[in-house]
């Protein structure tokens, strides 16, 4: 497979993805870019994602995050799934922010692959650390064609 092909395997096996993620479009999140093993993803934080110290409540972050992990690992047309996720919360979010989660392969063999998300906020700052481990299911991404009888 070419590169240009690669490239445009991951860029619609993630629209696909992002077509179907009611969750991800709920909390405002945008697919910005796909390449194979890697995912850009942002979203603003909004007065209903700040809790009771008035930063943006991990949770969404952690959202955030995994929702970009999840487009990485599954840009080469293989149904994936998290088996293992963690996240360090470096620095607030704040009412207003625009964050960017960037997802990076680090290794995949055989079912299972290693994944880096770094969130930032809009002037660079790291906000979170994120690794996720993917686990290879059965099936595409993409649906199948199936042939007229």
């Amino acid at each position: 497979m070419t590169n240009h092909e690669a490239l445009s395997l991951a860029e619609a096996c993630g629209s696909a993805l992002f077509e179907r993620d009611a969750a991800s479009q709920a909390m405002g999140m945008r697919l910005l870019s796909v390449a194979p093993g890697q995912a850009r993803v942002g979203m603003s934080v909004r007065d209903d994602m700040v809790q009771g110290h008035g930063t943006c409540h991990g949770g969404y972050l952690f959202a955030l995050a995994d929702s970009a992990f999840a487009f990485a690992c599954n840009s080469y047309n293989e149904a994936t799934v998290a088996i293992g996720c963690s996240i360090d919360y470096v620095a607030p979010a704040r009412l207003g922010d625009t964050l960017t989660a960037q997802a990076t392969e680090q290794s995949r063999s055989g079912r299972t692959g290693n994944y880096d998300v770094r969130i930032e906020n809009q002037n660079g700052q790291l906000i979170a650390l994120f690794h996720g481990k993917s686990y290879k299911v059965r099936g595409p991404v993409l649906a199948q064609e199936t042939p007229n009888e």
